[in-house]
């Protein structure tokens, strides 16, 4: 009996860990795995180019570094509505989105060579070709003082220096977490229903606690989106924000719904195979072969 009961204990404990592990081990897979492929992080991103919060937000902060570039003695403040509108029309054609796409690559691209080498440069992308097509859109429109708009390398920082060693080292911690606490969490999992006295009743409680981590996965990205509008600047748009937000983590919310579905599914089968086991046919039944002796008449 006290062996049986140490096998359950043991199980149960591997259960436990195996389900804690299937939120991180989703969490770490996706950071690693997801976010510095560059392939799918541009696929991810390219349709927010038609976003009209994001086209919002890039006119808005495009225009604005224009208009900072223009003379003082321009009247900036009379020329920002064709600033603003001519990057807003920008933002509508197919040479935005192309644009959009490569500025997203190189971004990316930037961004993981800061994480793989050694160096202190600050990564930062370059707003001057977007600058230029603004610029040139303006004068063809003939709005006044467009030809007195400096085309200048605006660099905006995406990582700054004083970061890049934190982050190389949390980068690297990601590699090795999004490979090891999946296959931790499936590992300890079988090892708790191999280890069960019950391997039933020990399925049943894995499947519902992978649906409990699919839910928390999901809460997790709910709060996570809540906390980060919550703390942006006043110049950034926040519907632009979640846009981008909800993009990226879309992956780990299709994750969420079918760890939870596969969980309870999983479970719900357990349940109706044990309310309803499988009862072989019943035997036919056998006749004596021994044949009756023969009646003697009288």
């Amino acid at each position: 009996m006290s062996s049986r009961r140490l096998r359950t204990a043991l199980s149960a404990v591997l259960i436990v860990l195996s389900c804690l592990l299937v939120p991180l081990g989703a969490l770490a897979a996706w950071a690693a795995y997801g976010l510095t492929d560059t392939g799918r992080y541009v696929t991810t991103m390219a349709p927010l180019a038609g976003d009209p919060d994001v086209q919002g937000q890039i006119a808005d902060t495009v225009g604005a570094g224009i208009l900072r570039q223009v003379d003082p003695g321009a009247a900036p403040g009379a020329m920002g509505p064709f600033v603003h509108d001519a990057v807003r029309s920008f933002t509508q054609t197919e040479a935005f989105r192309t644009a959009w796409v490569a500025a997203n690559r190189s971004a990316h691209d930037a961004v993981l060579r800061a994480l793989h080498e050694d160096g202190d440069h600050p990564v930062t992308v370059d707003l001057a070709p977007v600058t230029a097509q603004v610029k040139r859109q303006l004068a063809e429109d003939h709005v006044p003082l467009a030809t007195r708009i400096p085309v200048r390398h605006t660099e905006v920082a995406l990582l700054p220096a004083a970061e890049l060693a934190r982050l190389r080292k949390g980068y690297d911690v990601l590699e090795v977490a999004g490979f090891w606490l999946p296959v931790a969490s499936i590992a300890l999992a079988v090892a708790g229903i191999a280890l069960a006295a019950c391997r039933r009743r020990a399925l049943t409680a894995t499947a519902l606690g992978t649906a409990l981590g699919g839910a928390l996965l999901g809460l997790a990205v709910a709060l996570g989106r809540r906390l980060t509008l919550r703390d942006l600047p006043e110049e950034v748009s926040t519907k632009a924000a979640a846009a981008v937000y909800d993009a990226l983590t879309e992956t780990l919310r299709t994750a969420s719904w079918l760890l939870l579905a596969l969980g309870l599914t999983v479970a719900v089968l357990t349940w109706l195979t044990t309310r309803h086991p499988h009862r072989p046919p019943p035997a036919p039944a056998t006749t004596d072969p021994t044949p009756e002796p023969p009646r003697v008449r009288a």
